[in-house]
């Protein structure tokens, strides 16, 4: 009977630990979420769009919760709505180019801000479970480069939607699977390279961290804006300081 308790015992703290470790890596891919959409679409003087975080009461996650999510990251237990500067995308990029190429110079530039917009889409939805990577690479003191973390392993980081999703952008943009598997190539890298900066990465940690404090079940867009921004400002305040404090 002691036993069998201690072992009961062992086995719950096992799963409750395996919970708090879920919950840290969904707060971090929601975050890269969130930042890639307000800082990388700013980076890129792309307009601002709205979108919020959305999340399942992280007290109430499941074990059930985390093998859906690990599985298919079906947003069973946190999702990003909104934030996608374009939400229709055309049958082909090539027909609308076709298109707009019968008018002038002014059409010219929306096809170019129009792929610049449909990039920045893409990147952002890789950004999540990137973010999710290299919190777990961080946590195990594992390195995160493009070798451990490739396309491929986006898939046990919750990414599989999101590679869903920026496949059926990408179906729109090529025609050639070659072409389309080089351009999610490119994008992959943009995206990791954002990630790993450490003014991004300071404020992806920093609303992670929020998120996994805070009780609310929606956080909305001008408290993520305002967060990001601000963690933006504080680091580049302190590389400033320090840079002043090297040279004196």
């Amino acid at each position: 009977m002691v036993f069998n308790m201690k072992r009961n015992k062992i086995i719950e703290t096992l799963s409750q630990d395996k919970l708090i470790e879920h919950k840290q890596r969904v707060a971090f891919h929601e975050a890269g979420h969130a930042a890639g959409i307000h800082l990388n679409n700013k980076a890129r003087h792309l307009p601002p769009v709205f979108f919020k975080i959305i999340f399942k009461e992280l007290n109430n996650v499941t074990e059930a919760d985390v093998m859906a999510y690990q599985t298919s990251h079906d947003d069973c237990i946190a999702r990003v709505e909104g934030g996608r500067l374009i939400e229709l995308l055309p049958p082909s990029i090539d027909s609308l180019v076709r298109e707009l190429t019968e008018y002038k110079e002014v059409m010219m530039q929306l096809v170019k801000d129009y792929m610049l917009a449909f990039e920045a889409d893409i990147i952002n939805l890789l950004i999540g479970p990137l973010a999710e990577a290299k919190y777990v690479a961080d946590a195990d003191d594992e390195m995160f480069n493009h070798q451990i973390v490739n396309l491929k392993a986006l898939k046990n980081y919750g990414g599989s939607s999101d590679l869903a999703l920026a496949n059926e952008y990408l179906q729109s943009y090529f025609t050639d699977k070659q072409q389309r598997a080089e351009k999610l190539d490119e994008l992959f890298t943009v995206a990791f390279n954002f990630v790993n900066n450490d003014a991004n990465w300071a404020a992806i940690s920093r609303l992670a961290d929020y998120i996994l404090g805070s009780r609310k079940n929606i956080i909305g867009c001008e408290e993520i804006v305002s967060m990001l921004d601000e963690s933006i400002a504080h680091f580049q305040n302190r590389r400033t300081a320090a840079r002043s404090r090297h040279h004196a």
